[in-house]
Formats: C-alpha cells, structure tokens, sequence
C-alpha cells in the first residue's frame, strides 16, 4: 500500500527528570521558616494561655478516606474545664523571613485549630487520606511544649502458604 501523505516529524518523548536535591533543599528552607514562625507564634499563644489559667490543652483529630478534621479543642484550668469560647488571641502576621508582627486579634480556639493543622501537615502530610490517621496533641502550658500522638492508620495482609 502506498500514500501520499507526507510522513510526519517524529515525536520526541522529553523524559520527566525530577530535581530530588532541590526538592529537598526547597522543604528544608520551609522547615525551617516554619520552625523560625513557630517560636513566636507558641510565645503568643503560651502567654495567653497563661494569663487565663489555662494549663493544658488537648487537640484530638481523626480522618480516612481523604477527609480528615479535629475533632475537638479543650482547655483545663487548676479547677477543671474551660471554655475557650470568647477568648482573643493577638494574631501574628508572620512574614516570609520569619519575623511575626502583631495584628487584630482572633479567636484562640481557631488559632490552635490552625495551629494544630499546620503541624499535621509538617509532620505527616496527607495524614488524613487512604486508612488515614487519628490522634491527639497535648499544649503543655506550664512546660511550653506541644506534644504530638500520631497514630497512623494502615492496611495490611499476610500470605500464608501450605504446600503438601
């Protein structure tokens, strides 16, 4: 069989090169304005705490199948239960070199929601999809510390095999 079609220039397959080393050199400079943000930003909101008598605050979260949410944010003071409704936080306005300003403030149960958030993403990005995730963070207001419990969900199986 013969044509008179002109034959076409032939496709050139640009194979995709992903950059590793600069990928993680990108992620170590977000890291690390994060961790730079994350210091004053725990300052505010411990300082706040603080000022209210609060002395823990517990976070819980779960998710799967690709959609994931805190479940709950509560706060104890010496005597029991606070409710954080109502509560200011001032809110920073961080800029990119990591320097934090004060701004309008905001609801201290939505920043430590947020917060809360960000930190998930840091530590265990896409925590909330497949089997997903659950857990709870504990802000240590005494001890100015934020402790993460992670506990990541997962399939599994086992093959068994008998030969007779």
């Amino acid at each position: 069989m013969t044509t008179d079609q002109p034959a076409g220039p032939e496709l050139a397959v640009t194979p995709f090169h992903f950059d590793y080393a600069a990928w993680l050199a990108e992620d170590a400079k977000r890291r690390a304005a994060f961790a730079e943000q994350l210091v004053d930003l725990k300052a505010n909101l411990f300082d706040t705490l603080e000022a209210r008598g609060i002395v823990l605050v517990t976070v819980t979260f779960d998710g799967c199948g690709d959609s994931g949410q805190i479940e709950d944010v509560s706060a104890v003071d010496e005597h029991g239960s606070v409710d954080l409704t109502g509560i200011t936080l001032p809110q920073l306005n961080c800029q990119a070199g990591g320097s934090c300003e004060p701004d309008a403030p905001g609801l201290i149960a939505d920043a430590i929601e947020t917060l809360a958030y960000d930190l998930l993403e840091s530590e265990h990005g896409g925590w909330e999809n497949n089997d997903g995730a659950y857990g709870e963070f504990t802000f240590d207001v005494v001890n100015r510390t934020i402790t993460l419990e992670h506990n990541q969900r997962f399939t599994s199986s086992e093959l068994y095999t008998r030969e007779w």
